[in-house]
């Protein structure tokens, strides 16, 4: 089994406070700005930050279906980090001062552990490309919902 890794950024004409708070808001704009891959959608726990429990069922293509259960971290400031329950995928989002003034640098990073074999080789050619395009469109949506309240 080899680790298979995801990383996608975007620049987001908003304060980074303003960013790391939608995105922590679990409760509220992390639903509205999931992409269609996503479904059963539930805060269990918590609801904003640290100490969340999130549901969701991925589906990165129509074949492939992950049943997410999320425990949410803060393990620094302007980072959270999701650790699926149910696998081995960690993701990480992190909020960094843009390129500009009052701007933000999002970033997605998401690792698991693939599976061997030729299954595996196609899992991790495939799946980061997927999973990265989810990601672009998922942050496109961030960037028009914190740019929408600013």
């Amino acid at each position: 089994m080899a680790q298979v890794e995801v990383s996608r950024e975007r620049e987001i004409a908003a304060d980074p406070n303003a960013v790391f708070e939608a995105l922590a808001d679990y409760a509220g704009t992390r639903e509205r700005v999931l992409t269609d891959h996503f479904s059963e959608y539930e805060v269990r726990e918590g609801g904003t930050g640290a100490g969340t429990l999130v549901h969701w069922k991925l589906q990165a293509t129509s074949k492939r279906v992950r049943d997410c259960l999320l425990e949410v971290d803060e393990p620094s400031a302007g980072r959270l980090t999701e650790r699926d329950r149910n696998s081995s995928m960690v993701t990480t989002w992190t909020v960094t001062p843009g390129a500009t003034e009052g701007s933000s640098r999002v970033t997605v990073e998401t690792t698991w552990q693939g599976a061997g074999g030729i299954g595996g080789f196609f899992e991790r050619t495939f799946a980061p490309k997927g999973l990265g395009r989810i990601y672009d469109e998922l942050l496109a949506r961030m960037d028009g919902v914190v740019r929408a309240r600013a």
